[in-house]
């Protein structure tokens, strides 16, 4: 006959819980943590992928990127002429030189220190700089060397203190040179180069270099590979022209990146990233499990006459482990639901200090797996301690 059915064992187990409410407090608030901490860093790093997906889904992945591996040591820098010569390929489509600068640029009296770059028109549209208010740059800007300029969103807020349409058919200054703003773009976020695009002005390349930064400038080169499948040739014709041309030092001296390889390794990072902050929540969990067990050892130890007892009377060891093991998966259920609660609770906050994190399912199951097999795991032992007295022991224990 069993002795304890699970009606029994279960209001037996809720009435040594409510008996003991700050010891049961102190148990879970381990556990609630740990599953707190886990369903965030899942949430941390779902949000982060986002968030690198978004800023590389304005970036064309065909683009290549050759440049000075080392600013100001080139022997033989990089000229127009490359870019005309890297058109020979049958495996790229465009290649414009870019010259790249920062300085001093004012606006109605109020200067910052920013960048500014010297583009021909093909470049916006292989960078998928969309013009927001305005317009592009033109060949006829090149041709003409107007010296007009079309600025990020981030750059026009700035000099406008967030009311950028002002701006727009008004002069500023870039190091003392005066230019109209004919155009601000569309925010894109990461360019995928190391600069940001949404905080520089641009001016058309034949009056960068004889204003700005002169004919000894050392350009970079913005590739554009014919499709996705012909990354790879197009830097190796690249590397192969630039040994050819380049022969004091050949390729050895730029630097040569794709666009594709460089989302690559931001999508990596991230998982990495999440990883290591996976592997601190586990650690937190295994600490409050460690948690549990003490307090299961102290229950055996208080309660080992209430065992000796049952056995006494016939309950068998498996019900007592039952007893003993459910009451430290309640415990832990327990602290794994409100962990999760507190999870939800918490992402306002991150979402506040402008921390990216979405929530997920499988933040969800995975904070309450681990919250229940921690409790499994770490309840086992005292639970099978308990249900291994002897009823005499029991009984006689002071």
């Amino acid at each position: 006959m069993k002795i304890l059915k699970l009606k029994q064992l279960l209001k037996l187990i809720l009435i040594n819980i409510t008996q003991n409410k700050v010891r049961t407090f102190l148990t879970t608030l381990g556990v609630i943590v740990g599953t707190a901490t886990i369903f965030l860093v899942i949430a941390i790093g779902k949000g982060g992928e986002a968030q690198v997906n978004e800023q590389y889904s304005k970036l064309n992945v065909g683009t290549i990127m050759v440049m000075p591996a080392m600013r100001g040591k080139v022997a033989d820098p990089l000229t127009k002429k490359d870019a005309q010569l890297f058109l020979e390929s049958e495996n790229i489509a465009q290649a414009f030189p870019v010259l790249s600068g920062s300085g001093d640029i004012n606006y109605n009296n109020f200067s910052t220190n920013a960048s500014y770059t010297a583009i021909q028109p093909e470049f916006q549209g292989n960078n998928n700089l969309i013009v927001q208010q305005g317009r592009a740059l033109d060949e006829e800007d090149e041709n003409q060397e107007n010296k007009c300029a079309v600025i990020g969103a981030g750059l026009a807020d700035t000099l406008t203190d967030g009311n950028p349409s002002e701006i727009l058919g008004q002069s500023l200054r870039i190091n003392q040179r005066k230019f109209e703003v004919v155009g601000i773009y569309n925010r894109i976020g990461d360019s995928g180069s190391g600069m940001s695009y949404d905080d520089t002005a641009f001016v058309p390349y034949s009056v960068g270099e004889k204003y700005l930064l002169g004919t000894r400038a050392n350009p970079t080169i913005t590739v554009l590979a014919t499709d996705l499948d012909t990354v790879q040739l197009a830097i190796e014709d690249i590397t192969a022209t630039l040994n050819e041309n380049h022969r004091a030092g050949g390729a050895d001296q730029f630097r040569i990146m794709d666009a594709g390889s460089r989302l690559a390794s931001a999508q990596e990072s991230a998982k990495t990233m999440s990883l290591l902050l996976l592997a601190v929540a586990v650690v937190v969990l295994i600490v409050s499990g460690i948690g549990i067990m003490n307090v299961m050892f102290v229950t055996v130890k208080e309660r080992t006459k209430e065992i000796g007892t049952l056995k006494a009377i016939g309950a068998k060891k498996q019900e007592v482990l039952n007893q003993f093991l459910i009451e430290a998966v309640m415990i832990s259920l327990a602290g794994g639901v409100i962990g999760v609660m507190a999870g939800f609770l918490t992402l306002p906050v991150l979402a506040h200090f402008e921390l990216a994190a979405l929530s997920s399912l499988s933040g969800v199951l995975l904070g309450l797996t681990f919250s229940v097999v921690t409790g499994v795991f770490f309840g086992f032992y005292p639970a099978w301690k308990a249900a291994d007295l002897s009823p005499l022991e029991a009984l006689r224990y002071e």
